[in-house]
């Protein structure tokens, strides 16, 4: 849309769903910082195995890692100790399966990280947005006033609502602020923008008509 015109009139002629999904897919688990025993590096990559070993009725359960210069390993604690029915014969069987989803998600987990005393370097993570190609005219045209985006990530990893906003609709920074500041983007509740971090099922619903209001007075104060 050029920025010098904005319709007067909202044709309403586009069919579109109540509802689309933004899918977050990752790439790849995030390294973690740790000083090598044996070279200088201080980082090791996850080898989705996990490691074994079970004494006097008691079972210790590791994720093994590999330092990315030398390849040494370094193994992060799961269970330690741990009675064997503790442990769910599904769970049991995954360790034992070297499960990559398992893995995955104890790879991901702050909080076996902080247990383990290490640091999870989520700027490792790779990641790709599955969206809809929408555009904000497509949205201007929605038949319904409120067009509503629903966020799916299988782990988190630090990655800013903002982020995700911008590049899914294709908002300057300005923009999204201005946009949130006038309630014309909803985001969850009690959510700083600017420090948000993607949950899963976060909801981000848009106003037209406040949406075209705010964009009006955007264009005005270029021109």
């Amino acid at each position: 849309m050029d920025n010098k015109e904005f319709p007067k009139n909202i044709k309403h002629n586009i069919e579109m769903k109540k509802e689309y999904i933004w899918e977050i897919k990752v790439k790849n688990t995030p390294t973690i910082k740790r000083k090598c025993n044996h070279c200088n590096c201080n980082r090791f990559y996850c080898s989705d195995k996990f490691r074994m070993n079970s004494q006097k009725r008691n079972t210790d359960v590791w994720l093994i890692y590999r330092c990315i210069e030398c390849d040494s390993t370094y193994n992060l604690t799961i269970l330690s100790r741990t009675k064997p029915e503790q442990i769910r014969k599904e769970l049991f069987l995954k360790f034992s399966e070297n499960n990559e989803i398992t893995a995955w998600e104890y790879a991901f987990s702050s909080e076996i990280a902080r247990k383990n005393n290490v640091e999870l370097d989520y700027n490792s993570v790779e990641y790709e947005i599955l969206h809809d190609n929408i555009s904000i005219d497509d949205i201007l045209n929605y038949d319904n006033e409120i067009m509503t985006f629903k966020v799916q990530t299988p782990f988190e990893f630090g990655l800013k609502l903002s982020s995700v906003i911008r590049l899914c609709l294709g908002l300057s920074a300005s923009q999204l602020s201005r946009a949130i500041e006038t309630k014309a983007i909803i985001i969850p509740e009690d959510c700083l923008i600017e420090k948000h971090k993607v949950r899963n099922g976060d909801i981000v619903q848009i106003c037209k008509k406040r949406l075209l209001h705010t964009l009006q007075i955007i264009y005005s104060q270029i021109l």
